[in-house]
């Protein structure tokens, strides 16, 4: 088979590269965009329109979702988190996000710093105040002010923004990067359910996907937006004297949407990165200025002691729904609405950590992403919340009902208890505005990506469509805000956040199903090694000294162009020529492939073997052009590249290079191959026997185009 005319397939998937519109951003889906933006849209019309009956409605929906799957948010966040630890800690572990031979596109101490910012939201500094002082005020269970809910105040909010929610982000960041780096799948959430419904994700379900990620990712923008304006209106209140109310907080919005549009001009590096990294450096110095002008051994304390808490209470706090005296309120303001928000969010962080995260383990990546990013959430919610508790607990109650009841104003009222309160004031509305457009900045990228069909992972969608979700982003905050404030937010999530959850487990299903497939090629692959090395025809005499000269000579070179065109034409068509026809002969089809690699202009060749009707087996001597090493000796003088040709298989790139092999050689690895094959096929059959998942190994997602 040939690619001819048309649009060029990948090598081994069948599957035509996205074309690139006039700005080289790939172009629109059509389903997805228009029926996630006509949705979005209407709720935002009829909040607009209607705020008392859509208050109405949304609180009889989240009364509903609490009472029937109250009980399902919990073990589902229980068992993402499973899930997540099981793959770092077992044999998938070792697996990269992206082909075997690639490093890590960031060294260590850059991917830490990137995870380290994505822990950074400005509900942080929202709840870091507000969350403490409400359990210790109105705890779920106990006596309220009392030493067991100091205890664990600031505890409850380390669980609502501890690894549970940390996991669910690398379950789809993991999902997300494996399949995008690994098997050359667009970088959408469609992808990860390959393995269960194969090339359909291409059609109206793997539509469906997406259209729910980005449902739930604005649904979950709009809350830390909505957080944001309230808050950030509250400071220019206190810094400005700027009055609070809707006036203030659609200018907000409209900020928002503006510096949102200047980064998506600016593009990725020069806009959200800088002010992530400017947001990083500036929350460290508010939450530093705290620690020292504060009560620093005492807050050191209780963080240890939280930290202790938080460890030895997670296993019963994970699972304890409050079964049998159940505060219904609190559970819909907190943990039913944090897993809901996290899940929501689950796709836009996961895309981010998935593009940071190429090139490294699962191992590495789960390890870092439960860990690092938690790292600084739980140091900042320590030190501000256990500040915020000694404050009322010294007799403050004025601060704690305010924090209570007023919870956009509990951060402000903290900071004005240490010396210094106008500039940690300023300084803190400047560190929630960059969070805040940050926010919907990346937020409005995400949701153009997933509603676009972009031709590379790595590629972002063009500028008009990322300036349309910021600015739909902004329409439905303004719309929740006017229904109902943050509390609207919150209950939305909850309702938007369900369908999503399901959704995860699917992508579970596919990324296990996937990872299991992998591990079975390597099995075959050393099953059938004794049998490819005693298979291999050895030479005696003199022709025996000139296989070993001749192996030598080849590891000595770093041929050009032309005798790479040579081997072809002498060695690989001929070879292949010959193993076809002796299958042929056995009554198996078998067809030579054969086309030029548009990136070099160099011939590729290989051959095709189907074997029963879902399965075939791929064999593809693929030309990829290198810089010459510095180290050779030979050839240096005539060109700066060489040509190797790496075998590729129907699973993806192998990574070793067979130019220079004689005909026999070739046919040898070629039979080695066929072989393996055959034996992953058969362990295949033996794992899957009676297995609930469909069987799509033809439709395998092709692994690694050759670098």
């Amino acid at each position: 088979m040939s690619a001819v005319g048309g649009k060029v397939p990948e090598p081994g998937t069948g599957e035509p590269r996205a074309e690139l519109d006039a700005e080289g951003a790939g172009s629109l889906k059509p389903f997805v965009f228009f029926g996630s933006a006509t949705l979005i849209l209407a709720i935002s019309i009829w909040a607009i329109v209607t705020p008392s009956g859509a208050e109405k409605v949304i609180g009889v929906v989240v009364d509903k979702i609490s009472g029937w799957f109250g009980w399902y948010y919990f073990l589902a966040a229980t068992l993402y988190l499973v899930f997540v630890v099981f793959i770092g800690l077992s044999k998938y572990g070792t697996i990269k996000l992206g082909p075997k031979h690639y490093k890590p596109d960031y060294g260590l101490f850059a991917w830490a710093a990137m995870l380290f910012a994505a822990g950074i939201g400005i509900d942080l500094m929202f709840f870091s105040v507000a969350g403490p002082v409400s359990h210790y005020l109105v705890p779920p269970e106990g006596d309220p002010e009392s030493l067991e809910a100091a205890q664990q105040a600031v505890v409850w909010t380390l669980f609502h923004y501890g690894i549970t929610g940390w996991a669910m982000y690398a379950l789809m960041g993991m999902a997300l990067g494996y399949f995008a780096f690994r098997h050359k799948l667009p970088l959408a959430i469609r992808s990860a359910i390959y393995p269960i419904i194969g090339r359909r994700i291409h059609g109206r379900i793997g539509d469906a996907v997406d259209l729910a990620a980005i449902i739930g990712t604005v649904f979950g923008i709009s809350v830390s937006l909505g957080i944001g304006v309230v808050q950030l209106n509250y400071g220019l209140k206190v810094l400005f004297g700027v009055p609070e109310g809707l006036p203030a907080q659609i200018g907000l919005i409209a900020v928002a949407v503006v510096m949102a549009t200047v980064s998506a001009a600016a593009g990725v590096d020069k806009g959200i990165r800088r002010l992530s990294q400017l947001n990083v450096l500036l929350a460290v110095l508010l939450m530093l200025y705290i620690l020292i002008v504060g009560e620093p051994f005492r807050l050191l304390n209780a963080l240890v002691q939280n930290v202790g808490d938080y460890l030895s209470g997670f296993p019963s706090m994970t699972l304890n729904t409050f079964a049998y005296d159940q505060p219904t309120e609190w559970l819909d303001a907190w943990t039913l609405f944090f897993w809901a928000w996290w899940i929501a969010w689950a796709p836009f962080v996961g895309l981010f950590l998935a593009r940071i995260s190429r090139g490294r383990t699962l191992r590495q990546f789960v390890a870092a992403t439960l860990i690092i990013p938690f790292l600084f959430t739980g140091l900042f919610l320590a030190v501000f919340g256990n500040s915020a508790l000694f404050v009322v607990r010294d007799g403050n109650s004025a601060f704690g009902e305010t924090a209570l009841n007023s919870p956009e104003q509990a951060f402000y009222g903290l900071l004005d208890q240490y010396p210094g309160a106008m500039f940690s004031a300023g300084l803190a509305t400047f560190v929630g505005l960059l969070l805040y457009v940050t926010s919907a900045d990346s937020g409005a990228l995400v949701m153009g990506n997933l509603s676009s069909d972009l031709p590379t992972p790595v590629t972002d969608a063009r500028t008009w469509l990322r300036v349309f979700w910021a600015v739909t982003t902004g329409l439905l905050t303004l719309a929740m805000l006017l229904v109902g404030g943050v509390q609207a937010l919150t209950d939305a999530t909850i309702i938007m956040g369900l369908p999503f959850s399901f959704v995860m487990f699917l992508i579970m299903a596919g990324l296990y199903l996937a990872l299991r497939s992998e591990r079975m090629r390597e099995e075959a692959l050393t099953t059938s090694l004794p049998g490819s090395l005693s298979g291999r025809t050895t030479q005696q005499g003199p022709s025996g000294a000139r296989n070993w000269r001749h192996r030598l000579s080849r590891a000595m070179s770093f041929p050009g162009r032309r005798a790479a065109a040579r081997f072809v034409e002498d060695v690989c068509r001929p070879a292949f020529q010959e193993v076809a026809k002796e299958l042929r002969e056995q009554g198996v089809e078998a067809e030579i492939l054969s086309g030029t690699d548009e990136e070099n202009g160099l011939p590729h060749v290989g051959l095709t073997v189907p074997i029963g009707p879902k399965d075939q087996f791929i064999y593809r001597v693929w030309p990829v052009e290198r810089p010459t090493p510095g180290f050779a000796t030979r050839s240096v003088s005539t060109h700066d590249n060489y040509v190797r040709f790496e075998v590729q298989l129907a699973e993806g790139n192998q990574g070793y290079d067979v130019m220079g092999y004689t005909r026999e050689q070739l046919i040898g690895d070629t039979l080695d191959q066929y072989e393996r094959h055959l034996e992953f096929l058969r362990l295949h059959h033996e794992a899957t026997a009676g297995s609930a998942f469909p069987d799509h190994r033809a439709d395998a997602p092709d692994a690694d185009r050759p670098e």
